[in-house]
Order: structure tokens, then sequence, then C-alpha cells
């Protein structure tokens, strides 16, 4: 976990039924209570700011998309071919530790967007993203996508003041990783199944994936996608459309 993050503490009531309050002690700073209510403080505060975000999209009918996976899963090069395929008009807040050639491509698609650089942070939290709301143009949005940094664990532990998470899994990455990353995938209302022309050249199961994503998280949609047969793009852009908050049209 990032220093002050607190993203392995148990949050919204997941983790501490299932009996693992043991593994705090692999951590021995996160058996003080100081360090505790420092990281407790901190999260509650975030959570604070993340409504008042969640206010400021509802109140120019924009549904706001938590988009996270690993590095390397096809999140932006998914941003870059979107706008191809559906009518709704999105802008994204980019975030990445450095550099901002993600926000680059996207530009040079014509697609609005706003690079946060996070410095040393693995993950973007509802400050950075309501700093960045002051650099984009919401008027006539229907969709804010925020791009997460790629990072399986800290990501899903910050809410940034969305209406959804989509969480982006590889054919490359195997179908591991839910099980290794449980927290995100339970987090997840939409899973998209990136890179699938890949399949045949990697060792994984679809059937394996799908079981262990119902497991974890029963209500979770599963899409298969790849941006290179855009007829797999249109259930995702009907989930899209279908998603968008009261009164966005």
């Amino acid at each position: 976990m990032c220093k002050d993050c607190g993203c392995s503490l148990p949050r919204h009531g997941h983790d501490h039924h299932h009996g693992h309050h043991h593994e705090l002690n692999s951590n021995p700073q996160l058996n003080d209570v100081k360090t505790l209510s420092v990281i407790h403080k901190i999260l509650d505060k975030n959570d604070v700011e993340a409504g008042h975000n969640r206010e400021h999209f509802e109140a120019q009918n924009i549904t706001a998309i938590n988009l996270m996976s690993s590095p390397g899963s096809g999140k932006t090069t998914l941003l870059e071919h979107l706008h191809q395929y559906t009518p709704l008009k999105y802008a994204v807040i980019e975030g990445d530790l450095e550099t901002s050639r993600d926000a680059d491509r996207l530009t040079a698609q014509g697609v609005q967007a706003y690079q946060i650089q996070t410095g040393s942070a693995c993950h973007l939290d509802a400050f950075m993203v309501h700093g960045a709301l002051h650099h984009v143009e919401l008027a006539d949005l229907d969709i804010c996508f925020v791009e997460n940094v790629g990072n399986l664990v800290c990501p899903a532990s910050y809410d940034v003041g969305t209406h959804k998470n989509i969480v982006l899994l590889s054919i490359p990455e195997g179908d591991d990783k839910i099980e290794k990353y449980p927290v995100m995938f339970r987090k997840a209302d939409l899973v998209l199944v990136t890179k699938c022309d890949l399949m045949p050249y990697f060792d994984f199961s679809m059937d394996e994936a799908r079981a262990q994503l119902k497991k974890l998280n029963p209500n979770v949609e599963i899409m298969e996608i790849s941006v290179k047969d855009p007829q797999t793009l249109a259930p995702l852009c009907q989930w899209l459309a279908d998603n968008q908050v009261k009164g966005n049209n």
C-alpha cells in the first residue's frame, strides 16, 4: 500500500466479514492507533469531497465513471476509439504519476482531456478530481470519465465522486488477477475483458473469469471487447446510454 492512503484497510463492510484481521499484523504500522486514526480521517475527508463532486456532476446532468485497471489493459485506447461509436459526448480526467501522454493521445482524437500528474501517489482522490473539474468544460457533456492511475489496488479504496465503476481486465493479464485483487472487482459495476482478439494466443479462460467475478460480485456485468472489432463495443455503448444519471439525456 502507499504510505498515506490506507488502501489495505477493510472498507465498506467487505473484508471484516471474512475473518482476516490477523493480516494487519504483517504491517506493524497498521496496528498503531494514531496511524489508523489519521488514515480514517483522510478517508473520511475524501468521502465528503467525493460527495461534493457527485453533486457537481449531477447539477450538470453528467454521469461520472471511474475507469480502473492495471497499466496496459487498454483504458486510454478504449477512450480514443469510443467516441466513434456512441453519440454520447464525454471528457476525460486522466491520472498518471508523470507525463501528459494519455491526455495528449485523447486530445489528438478530438476528446477533451485534462491530465493530473500525481507524482508518487498510486491513485486519484476526490480532491484531485475536484481540482481538475475547474479545467474541464462541462457544458453539453453526457459523461465524464475519470481514468484512474494504472493499479489494481489503491484506486478501489478511494471514492472520487463518480456514479459508476468500470474495471478493465485484459486477456494478457490472465484470469487469475480477479482472485488476486478482489477489492477492485468487488467495487465494479461493469467489468470489461479487453483485447479479446488475443484470446487464441493466451491461456485465459473466460468461463473461469466469469465464475470468479460472479463469486466476488454477483451483480456485476461482464463484457468481452476488442477495439479491433467495433461490433464488440456496441453493448458497452448501450450500457453507457442506459446508465445515465437521472435527468441526463
